[in-house]
């Protein structure tokens, strides 16, 4: 029986470059799921090495189809065994239940004795312990998990640098060599991310810590507001606005969800376990009313806020909101985009809040990076004087 590595890697980062020749990478790469991941990852290997070809394999129909119109994939295949006919590199980019399956379907097909196998899921522990049904047939598996996202999801919304600058983390077993691990960084290159090689129990604690539990909050407090709105129909009203912000991940799949619950399920009860505590602390000090007890809970959790990072992603997708407060008349919202379309200033997502902080008549405009935000508020304030803020 194969068990799972206990070992505790250091984390390595890697500052790859591309090397010259790079074309070289001219193999077979099968993508097996076509959504935001899969396909962005395809596009990022094509960009890199397009002498390379990329085969794609989906339950969807749909998504095969657009993904060949999109030029995401070269080709697409009905079967995992025809797509995985000799590939170099395959990437199971599926939710984490799909890809145990998948590899289970893996072991039992004719793959390449040198072809490398990873992942996308952003758990580990149990992907790499079934990762051993490969490993008993010789084939070298490394987890991975690209620590970016979007708002927008499927292939449609595939963006060959949706990973530029973010953290992507491998978690190959002890036994795992160094040149699979550099192989498979030279072939996710295209991605401009920055990769470290952590163990995957260490993947799972800080992925708990800075993501999976955060989500569990969120998902919370929403219920309790509901719960509260059922004699307050003010609650649902004024949640539209700050709260609604601070709650955003809490939109997230269902589904994906209760996979990572489940899967990351330890790491998660001794996290939760901690957060009952903290609530407790705080509670005892609204008991006491002990009031420099209180300043200096929310005091240090300012300045522990305040010193992280700014400018590079994590493992929650940022969000770039930009507030424009703008009068209450008709065609606002197409005055507003149309002052950024002037200047090509690609927007996510807009929408209109009630309320926040008592301010009527508030744009929600967000972007995908915050170099466009900041180009669309000097947009703005060139074409209007309408107030915008940041947060």
């Amino acid at each position: 029986m194969c068990l799972p590595s206990s070992y505790k890697r250091k984390q390595q980062p890697f500052d790859f470059r591309r090397k010259e020749g790079g074309d070289r990478m001219n193999g077979r790469v099968f993508v097996i799921g076509l959504g935001l991941i899969g396909g962005s990852l395809s596009l990022s290997i094509k960009n890199n090495y397009p002498n390379s070809t990329i085969i794609g394999y989906d339950i969807a129909d749909e998504n095969k189809k657009l993904g060949k119109m999109l030029g995401v994939i070269d080709d697409s295949v009905d079967t995992l065994e025809e797509g995985v006919k000799d590939a170099d590199l395959i990437i199971i980019a599926t939710p984490v239940r799909e890809a145990e399956l998948m590899m289970e379907k893996l072991a039992h097909l004719p793959l390449k004795k040198d072809v490398l196998v990873t992942d996308v899921g952003s758990t580990k522990g149990k992907i790499v312990q079934k990762s051993c049904l490969l490993k008993d047939k010789g084939i070298t598996f490394i987890g991975g998990h690209p620590m970016a996202g979007s708002h927008k999801s499927g292939v449609s919304a595939s963006k060959a640098l949706l990973f530029e600058n973010a953290f992507y983390l491998l978690t190959p077993e002890d036994t795992a060599d160094t040149k699979s691990v550099q192989l498979l960084i030279e072939w996710l290159s295209g991605t401009r991310a920055k990769f470290l090689v952590v163990s995957p129990q260490e993947h799972d604690l800080l992925t708990g810590v800075i993501s999976h539990l955060p989500h569990i909050v969120a998902a919370s407090l929403v219920h309790q507001a509901d719960a509260a709105s059922k004699s307050n129909e003010l609650v649902t009203r004024l949640a539209a606005g700050g709260f609604r912000d601070i709650t955003r991940i809490a939109s997230s799949s269902p589904a994906m969800w209760r996979d990572i619950l489940l899967h990351n399920k330890a790491v998660l009860l001794d996290l939760l376990d901690s957060w009952i505590q903290e609530m407790e602390k705080v509670s005892s000090l609204i008991k006491a009313e002990e009031s420099d007890g209180i300043f200096d809970y929310f005091q240090k959790a300012k300045n522990v806020r305040d010193e992280l990072p700014q400018n590079q992603k994590g493992a929650i997708p940022a969000f770039y909101d930009l507030y424009v407060d703008v009068p209450d008349y008709p065609g606002i919202i197409s005055e507003v985009t149309g002052f950024l379309a002037k200047e090509n200033i690609s927007i996510t997502n807009i929408r209109i809040v009630e309320t926040r902080e008592e301010i009527y008549g508030v744009l929600v405009i967000s972007f995908q990076t915050e170099e466009d935000r900041t180009r669309a508020q000097a947009c703005i304030a060139a074409y209007s004087n309408y107030d915008t803020s940041i947060g």
